[in-house]
Formats: structure tokens, sequence, C-alpha cells
């Protein structure tokens, strides 16, 4: 009788051996199911700030406050956080296809009820459009750390998991970058409601390519497991229940840790995502566009980040160092971005945004493969998906108390508060203990 890989292991570690090690095999179309999630990814993160990259010329056409449009970007995280654990149990238990169609069948339908909300006096059907997108994306973000294990051997997992969430960031890009492009200011709602129209029809038609590809394409794993360790793990996924593998990620202590740390770190950048416009105007009135570059430059800097990041965790494994790394320079960051935001000079807040972007955003892959390390053999869905349900707890705390503190304390000692809690993250980053489960398991 032929053992199961989980026995495999138990034998290796206790110095006999007992069977051969379980069967694997790596599928060149791991590429391209990777770059179509990729895309997909995208499609769902560039609807999420484009309102509130363009705030002030929403306010005008729908003739909303300034808090109204905010609540199209913190709708995306109020959504997320009761629905990502059904969303987890779905991804657990019905595979990486379906849980895709179904964020993917979201995505487009959220795009085209936009498109019939051009209108000053149908907000309530753009944040309705809106709405759906939010909701699909808890079929997203759980998606890159779970996909990476499912079809990338050991030695490429993180590279993977970074180009996965590579595709949030680049929607995000394109978010920042174009709305300030299609949507001109004017006096004349006319011109602003045909730029958003437009605006509207492209999303649309780029949500339904990419849902067309995702059912024609998109498969959940492969044949065989790409690597031991993953064969150990779709054993294991087999038997156990949902809500003991959650109970089991909160007993974990180096994983609670991380995931206040990580909920910190992600869900400053996404308060400074969705204020970046209030933040930017009131130094330089009339930069609507530069405001829109700034993001883009803060996510393509983010971009960068995330791919070095996961090559640096594949060539050297050290997960905690480079975690730690990443947070205490997201952090100098944040404190450079404060101190030359009033420098008078728009080109110096393009240069301290990089820097920002470059760790803040970059920490996000290095964030879901340290969870999985410390967490395996749970399921990188489960552990991915709490993570980001504390993000977006914290992500419209800080929301609504950063863009409280405007008023308060104005923006400078606003950011200083962020630098603080910032500091206060790095200070837990340190405390995580250096528990490599993953790696232990590999032969």
């Amino acid at each position: 009788m032929s053992k199961t890989s989980v026995d495999y292991f138990k034998s290796a570690e206790s110095g006999v051996q007992l069977t051969e090690p379980p069967e694997t095999k790596l599928y060149k179309k791991r590429w391209a199911i990777l770059g179509i999630f990729v895309f997909y990814s995208a499609s769902n993160a560039m609807q999420w700030i484009q309102y509130s990259i363009i705030a002030n010329i929403v306010m005008k056409y729908y003739d909303v406050t300034d808090e109204a449009v905010n609540w199209t970007s913190l709708i995306y995280m109020v959504l997320y956080i009761p629905f990502i654990f059904p969303a987890s149990y779905l991804l657990d238990k019905l595979g990486l296809r379906v849980a895709v169609i179904i964020g993917a069948i979201g995505t487009a339908t959220g795009a085209w009820i936009k498109v019939f909300s051009v209108a000053p006096d149908r907000f309530l059907v753009t944040f309705l459009g809106h709405s759906v997108v939010a909701l699909s994306q808890v079929f997203v973000l759980s998606v890159p750390s779970r996909l990476a294990a499912v079809w990338f051997d050991p030695d490429q997992v993180s590279s993977a998991c970074s180009i996965g969430v590579f595709g949030n960031q680049l929607g995000v890009a394109v978010g920042f970058l174009f709305p300030p492009m299609l949507v001109k200011n004017s006096e004349d709602v006319t011109v602003i409601g045909d730029g958003l129209q437009t605006m509207f029809y492209i999303v649309a038609a780029i949500t339904s390519v990419i849902l067309v590809l995702i059912l024609l394409f998109f498969k959940a794993e492969p044949p065989l497991p790409p690597s031991s360790a993953q064969a150990v793990q779709r054993e294991a996924e087999t038997s156990e229940n949902f809500l003991f593998s959650v109970k089991t990620l909160l007993l974990n202590k180096g994983y609670l840790l991380l995931l206040l740390s990580y909920a910190i770190n992600v869900g400053i950048f996404y308060a400074l995502s969705t204020l970046l416009s209030q933040i930017i105007l009131p130094y330089y009135p009339g930069h609507e566009t530069d405001a829109g570059r700034i993001g883009l430059v803060i996510v393509l800097a983010g971009m960068l980040g995330s791919v070095l990041c996961g090559v640096v965790l594949d060539k050297t494994h050290r997960f905690k160092e480079t975690t730690l790394c990443v947070y205490i320079f997201s952090f100098l960051g944040m404190m450079l971005f404060t101190f030359t935001l009033d420098s008078g000079h728009i080109y110096v807040v393009y240069l301290t945004s990089a820097s920002l972007g470059f760790f803040m955003t970059g920490y996000l892959p290095v964030g879901f493969e340290f969870a999985t390390e410390l967490t395996y053999p749970e399921p990188e869905g489960t552990s991915a998906g709490l993570l980001n349900a504390a993000t977006q707890v914290l992500g419209i705390l800080f929301t609504l108390l950063y863009s409280h503190l405007f008023t308060i304390w104005g923006i400078f000692w606003a950011n200083i508060g962020l630098c603080v809690t910032l500091g206060f993250g790095c200070l837990m980053t340190t405390l995580i203990p250096n528990d490599l489960r993953r790696q232990k398991a590999k032969l």
C-alpha cells in the first residue's frame, strides 16, 4: 500500500525512507495563467481610485461632497471585511478557477452599470456599479499567494506572488493616470460627462475582454503539483475544515504580529492613495493632473519594488530580514514625503513619492510570502484573506481619521501621525519569530 505525501514527509523527518517522494511537475502554462490573472487583477484595481483622484471634478459633476467621493474608495475596504470569509471558503473549496470567474463577472458587471450613470443626478447609480466592482475584489486580493503556490515551485513562488501583486499595482497605476487625462475639469458639466462616458466605456470593454479570456483559458491547478511541499498541502486541504484553519491562524502569535504590522503599512498606503489629490492640491493648486501622475509614480515605483523583493526572497529566503528592511524604509520614505511636501517644487514631491512607493507598495508581496511561511501548511488564500481583511479595517480607520485630522491639525501634523504609526509597525515587525515552515518542508 502506498503512502501519502504527508506520510512521506513524516518518514523523512524520522530518518527512515519509507516510500518514494510524491510525483511533481512544472507546467509551462503556469506563466500564461499568471499573466491572465495580472490583467484580471488590474481591471478591478484600476477602478478603485478612479473617482478619488479627480475628486474635485466628480464633486462638481454629481453635486456631492468630498466625503461622498471618499466613500467610492472606502467602499472597497468596507465590503471586503464581511465578505472575505465566504470568499476565502469558496477559494479553498472550489478552487482558483471558480473564484476568479465570479470575481471577473462582478468586475465586468459593475463596470457596465457605471456606463449608465452619466448624468448629474445618477451618483447613486455610479456608486452602485462601483460597489459591485468593490465586492468582486474579495476574489482578487487573496489569489496571488495561492496561485503562486499551486502553479510554481518553491524557488519561483515568491517571484510569482510578486508578479501577481504587480497586477493590482498596475491597475492602481492606471487608475491614477487616466481619469485626470480623460475627464477634464470644466465649468460645462457636459464636457465632464463626455469624459466620464468615455472612461466608463473603455473600462467596461477591457473587463469584458478579460472575462472572456478567463472563461476560455484560466485553470484552477495543474494535474500534478509543482513541488513536494504543495503535494502535502493538497492532501492537508482535503481533510481540514475552513473554520479550523482560521482558528489555527488566529492562535499563531507570529502570524498575528505580522497581521497587525502588515495592516498598518498597507492601511496607511490606502489612506494616502484615497486622499492624494486632497493632500497635493492645497500646496499646488490647479495641479490635478500632477496629483494623478504622482499617484502613478508611487505605484510604478512600488511595482519595481515588488518584483525586486520577490527576486530577493527567492534567492535568499530571508523573509523576516527582507520584511523588516522594507518596513523601515517605508517609514523613512513617509518621513521624507512629510517634510518636503511644502517645498514649493512639484518635482520634489515626485521624487519623494517614488521613494515612498518603492518600499510601501513593494511591501505587499513580501507580507504575503512571509505570512505563508509562518502559517504553512494552512491554505494561502485563508492567510492572505485575513491579512487583507485587517488591512481594510485599518485602511478605513486611517482614511477617516487622516481626513478628519486635516481640519484639526493640518496636513503636516496629520502626516506626522502616520509616521509615528509606521514606526510602531516597525517595532512589531522585529518581534515576529523567524519560523519558516514552508522552507523546512522543502526536500
